[in-house]
């Protein structure tokens, strides 16, 4: 598997499904990539001419999403962080941290975390997520794997504060998915470990806390929509080869209980049951800048439903007066990303935090 008009104030979380009313039924939308309109509570479709008007949408598409992925979940997950530091080393002139912190009641996290020399300022940082690699955030921290995909380590060489987690079950992050954890699938349990990643992110002295972004490759290309559109401290998103549309993909592949199990057994693989699709998850970021990097010859998710996506998008980013801050960039290249397309990636992580 390969895997905002409204923005909240620093250290809080957008959280749709509430601690105490529960999951809330998305209304039936026929076709996610029409965004020109919303259902009101008669059924009726009027169209989108305001930012109210799409702040309503945008909670029909949060609501959706958690159909599929379960509730994200509220306060009582928020224990402290409890940050106990592994090892560090230096690496050139970055110092790498390896620690580890308190997801959830439940569950610890590890992952790596880099930090430049600021010369006394506070820094920009950058979460940064791991594609589907048995590594985990080794191979984002530059310890493994795919020397293109080092981006947690490239980023921090650029003066970004990054820090680069382990997906649940991958590297060291023994995860079983069993539902008794609190979450309906792996990918809710992983935008839940991302939070936690920005929460500790604004606690470190060296973070300007009102400057985080998001990068990652195929499955941390799309965690980086899912966990934006939950999450409104990230303020700038990178997403290489990580999504298209739903029409345009293998539907059953994304209901392994790593992912979600739910468009399985709700859902029965249909994208036209789905209660989401990308076009609106894309949407959902606005007016928050995004850049989207899609290979012409990704085999993997198909670069006429990412193009779809983004010109379903573009117009609300338009009406949010952010029409500029939605990016694509379509390179003649397989599923990878290679330095030409992270030189283009990079550089708009630079153009929007710094």
């Amino acid at each position: 598997m390969r895997v905002l008009s409204l923005l909240l104030g620093a250290g809080t979380c957008f959280l749709l499904s509430g601690e105490a009313k529960g999951e809330e039924k998305p209304p039936a939308y026929p076709n996610h990539q029409d965004l020109s309109y919303y259902l009101d509570a008669a059924g009726r479709r009027p169209p989108l001419r305001t930012a109210g008007d799409w702040d309503v949408r945008r909670r029909h598409i949060l609501a959706g999403m958690q159909a599929a992925m379960g509730p994200l979940p509220g306060k009582d997950f928020r224990v402290p962080l409890d940050v106990k530091q592994v090892e560090e080393v230096r690496v050139g002139k970055l110092r790498r941290r390896k620690l580890t912190f308190q997801s959830d009641p439940d569950d610890r996290v590890a992952a790596y975390l880099f930090l430049p020399d600021g010369g006394g300022k506070k820094l920009p940082a950058v979460l940064c997520l791991q594609q589907t690699t048995k590594l985990g955030k080794a191979e984002p921290a530059g310890l493994g794997g795919n020397p293109g995909l080092q981006y947690a380590l490239h980023l921090a060489e650029r003066g970004y504060v990054t820090l680069a987690p382990d997906f649940p079950s991958f590297g060291e992050h023994a995860y079983d998915f069993a539902p008794e954890h609190g979450y309906v699938s792996g990918t809710m349990k992983a935008v839940w470990d991302n939070v936690r990643c920005v929460d500790l992110l604004q606690s470190l002295p060296e973070v300007d806390g009102t400057r985080v972004g998001c990068i990652g490759h195929s499955l941390g290309g799309h965690m980086t929509l899912f966990t934006a559109a939950f999450e409104p401290r990230l303020t700038v998103l990178v997403s290489s080869c990580g999504f298209t549309r739903f029409h345009k993909d293998d539907v059953p592949s994304w209901t392994g209980v790593r992912y979600m199990p739910r468009i399985a057994a709700v859902y029965k693989n249909d994208p036209d049951r789905l209660p989401f699709d990308f076009p609106e998850v894309v949407a959902a970021l606005a007016p928050r800048p995004f850049l989207a990097c899609a290979a012409t010859r990704d085999d993997d998710f198909d670069v006429g439903g990412v193009k779809d996506c983004i010109a379903a998008a573009r117009p609300v980013y338009e009406l949010l007066n952010a029409g500029p801050k939605l990016g694509a960039n379509y390179p003649n290249c397989k599923h990878e990303f290679p330095e030409d397309v992270r030189k283009t990636a990079y550089e708009w992580v630079d153009r929007w935090l710094k």
